[in-house]
């Protein structure tokens, strides 16, 4: 027996026909057995997988349709190919197990060169799909890559510009997908916060400010109060934000990374009551990515330096965003900010500037 051999499980609940396929396939492959469902399900679920299973129909307690309709709604035997082995021989048999998933029967009285021929090729088959899913699984780790070097490249031009949102980027970041996290699960935004959600909600969060590269450094890094002139141009990076992610977006579609990032940019400064900017969106017209961040970027702001300010306690910003709770923000997600205040002074205390 080598490293190399494919492995096949050969179910039946008499001894002679295990016998009897087991002497014809053992000499090519690893072959184990079990004489009844229970143990199948147990075998084909450990570590290496089977590769292949020869599942006989009818068996006592649990017969071969039921094993093979438990095996493909568990995730991890899902794709091991099933080959019933039965003497029933009506099209309805075949039909209803292949309707249940299983990629083909072998028929008693054996014929051991037609045994051979149909494990070997289901098992090149399987080999064959092995691989494409492994090329598939790099591609998408590359993919994933690549994401997350633009993600940083693009965060770190902002950072450049304003030396101060170094730490900020980072804290906005965990404050999002915390609270994310925690609203997964309720009625109003269990649809759009899947993992996969959270996940880009997480990785586009540092491009909530990538607008402010258009900001004029003597209003960006202005020591003390703009003016209401110097203010206008400042709001214009929601602007600068979404522009600039705008043309990757059209290219990549609008289920991409970048979509999630272009909205937070762009109505992280809107107000649940629509008096923010820039387009003065009032309440659920707020895509929640914007909502969020919203939240996190306040109670950030408030809790740190900057030139034009100096930093508020925990407790003084937590007072402000209850304050603000259905003014400037989502009333629900100001709850759960509240309900967790705490976990968001260790995320400040942990990621300093």
């Amino acid at each position: 027996m080598t490293t190399e051999q494919q492995r096949v499980l050969i179910v039946d609940d008499t001894p002679e026909n295990i016998y009897i396929l087991t002497g014809i396939l053992e000499d090519q492959y690893e072959v184990s057995v079990a004489i009844n469902g229970e143990k199948a399900l147990k075998i084909a679920a450990m570590e290496p997988l089977t590769d292949l299973i020869l599942l006989d129909i009818m068996m006592p307690d649990m017969d071969g349709y039921e094993v093979c309709t438990k095996l493909k709604t568990n995730e991890k035997t899902a794709n091991i190919p099933v080959i019933f082995v039965t003497a029933l021989t009506a099209d309805e048999n075949e039909a209803k197990g292949l309707a249940l998933g299983a990629a083909d029967y072998i028929n008693k009285p054996f014929n051991p060169a037609l045994v051979k021929a149909r494990v070997k090729n289901h098992l090149e088959v399987k080999k064959y799909r092995d691989k494409l899913e492994e090329i598939v699984r790099e591609k998408t780790s590359e993919l994933r890559l690549t994401r997350d070097v633009t993600i940083e490249t693009l965060g770190t031009l902002a950072e450049y510009r304003d030396p101060e949102t170094g730490g900020h980027i980072k804290r906005t970041m965990n404050y999002v997908r915390f609270l994310a996290e925690k609203l997964r699960n309720h009625p109003n935004f269990e649809s759009f916060l899947s993992d996969e959600t959270i996940e880009n909600l997480w990785k586009s969060a540092p491009l909530h400010d990538v607008g402010k590269v258009g900001v004029p450094d003597s209003i960006l890094l202005k020591q003390g109060k703009l003016t209401p002139e110097e203010y206008t141009e400042m709001q214009k990076h929601t602007i600068f934000g979404r522009d600039a992610l705008t043309t990757s977006v059209s290219k990549l579609g609008t289920n991409s990374f970048l979509k999630i990032a272009q909205e937070m940019a762009y109505t992280h400064h809107e107000k649940w009551n629509g008096s923010g900017y820039p387009q003065g969106l009032k309440g659920e017209q707020i895509p929640i990515s914007g909502r969020l961040m919203a939240v996190a970027d306040v109670y950030d702001a408030l809790i740190t330096s900057r030139v034009y300010k100096p930093a508020l306690s925990h407790y003084q910003a937590v007072n402000i965003i209850r304050e603000c709770r259905g003014k400037a923000f989502d009333p629900q997600i100001v709850d759960v900010f509240l309900q967790f205040k705490d976990h968001f002074h260790r995320i400040a205390l942990e990621i300093l500037a």
